[in-house]
């Protein structure tokens, strides 16, 4: 399957008073058309950092040092990748919520206050679809359908300069003329019906008179629900959900969900990258799972290997440490707490916690290995995990 989005090597630090805490540490992965990709691990491990490196939204004082960030739109053209990292600021704004989107943690730090639904979803669509939204007013009043008085002539003009170029000056300027604003209605009115019908797909019903209300008078499910309305805004070819469902109760992170799924299945959404420490949202939603440790990637497999058969200690103790009603007694805990990532330590990072650590581990930084089958593992007692 093509490739939609690979990090090759991401390195991204953050500078402090203490020292350079070093986030991430050579991270690659890569997320398939059409897929559900998990990326796993304890708070702190760098599953965030890693998708704001991505969307390069880091910010100060963190910095993006080094590799690629790989991006494939055309899954029948993998040889036309754009490297986001070397693309400017001002393609990236077009990019996100456009292309890719993001599903931030907290719906309350995410929706403004003071703006309406209806308009705060609208938004990305009105940002990205402005030209669009302008090309169809400018064919509406050739064609008679809306009348702007005197100006009409000269909207008659540049639709016909558009028509001819539609590169032409003329549709940029028709899309933002300060003194007709007149013209902001029509594109209002176009986006809020466009987030009505959003919101609608979303499983809510009375979305018409939703999109008027503001956001303290709705519970947290359906505000998370309006911030993936949002990002579903454009029809993005990625979604990224960062630990959308955490902070939700069991039913409504059910719900949620099986909400992301169902927009995948209907083609609303091409690829979801699910950021998580929730495994068993993992086993219930990703076709494969990436599990990060103190801003290293451990492992990487499908969903059914990592379970039935992990390698790497960190992946095993991260399984076992996981509730289950058929097993009595104490519950498994991993000894030892995540290490300071200003002095990281040398070679295995996961070494001073790691049972079957040898001193190779403490002194070399494993690689990534490749197993078949998509099964990567960083560690350098591979051979006596396997079939354990």
């Amino acid at each position: 399957m093509a490739k939609l989005l690979e990090t090759k090597n991401l390195v991204t630090n953050f500078y402090t008073y203490e020292g350079s805490v070093k986030a991430l540490d050579n991270v690659s992965i890569s997320i398939d058309h059409g897929e559900t990709f998990g990326l796993v691990g304890e708070s702190g491990c760098g599953k965030s950092v890693t998708v704001r490196s991505v969307m390069r939204i880091i910010q100060s004082p963190g910095v993006i040092e080094g590799g690629e960030v790989l991006y494939c739109d055309d899954a029948e053209h993998p040889e036309q990748c754009e490297d986001l990292l070397i693309k400017s600021e001002e393609a990236m704004r077009e990019l996100r919520g456009d292309r890719i989107s993001m599903i931030f943690q907290e719906p309350n730090a995410a929706l403004n206050p003071v703006l309406t639904i209806g308009e705060q979803v609208a938004e990305s669509y009105m940002f990205h679809r402005q030209r669009s939204m302008s090309r169809q007013i400018l064919a509406d009043v050739e064609s008679g359908k809306i009348s702007f008085g005197i100006f009409s002539p000269l909207l008659k003009w540049a639709y016909r300069r558009a028509s001819e170029n539609p590169r032409a000056p003329a549709l940029r300027l028709m899309s933002k003329l300060p003194l007709l604003k007149l013209w902001g209605r029509p594109m209002r009115r176009e986006a809020v019906n466009r987030s009505v019908g959003i919101i609608e797909r979303l499983g809510i019903s009375n979305a018409a008179e939703l999109v008027t209300r503001y956001p303290h008078n709705l519970s947290g499910g359906m505000k998370q629900r309006i911030v993936i309305a949002i990002a579903l805004a454009c029809n993005p070819t990625l979604l990224i959900a960062d630990e959308a469902t955490s902070n939700l109760d069991v039913t409504i992170q059910a719900q949620i969900l099986e909400l992301l799924q169902d927009l995948k299945e209907r083609r609303a959404i091409s690829s979801v990258l699910l950021i998580t420490h929730d495994l068993g949202v993992v086993a219930e939603t990703c076709d494969r799972v990436g599990v990060m440790y103190a801003g290293i990637l451990c492992e990487v497999a499908d969903v059914k290997t990592l379970f039935n058969n992990p390698v790497h200690p960190y992946t095993r103790a991260l399984l076992n440490s996981v509730p289950r009603f058929c097993v009595e007694g104490e519950l498994a805990t991993i000894e030892g707490s995540v290490p300071n990532l200003v002095h990281p330590p040398a070679g295995c990072r996961f070494h001073p916690r790691c049972k079957a650590a040898s001193d190779i581990c403490k002194q070399e930084k494993p690689k990534l290995v490749d197993l078949g089958n998509g099964h990567s593992v960083a560690c350098h007692h591979i051979d006596e995990k396997i079939g354990e």
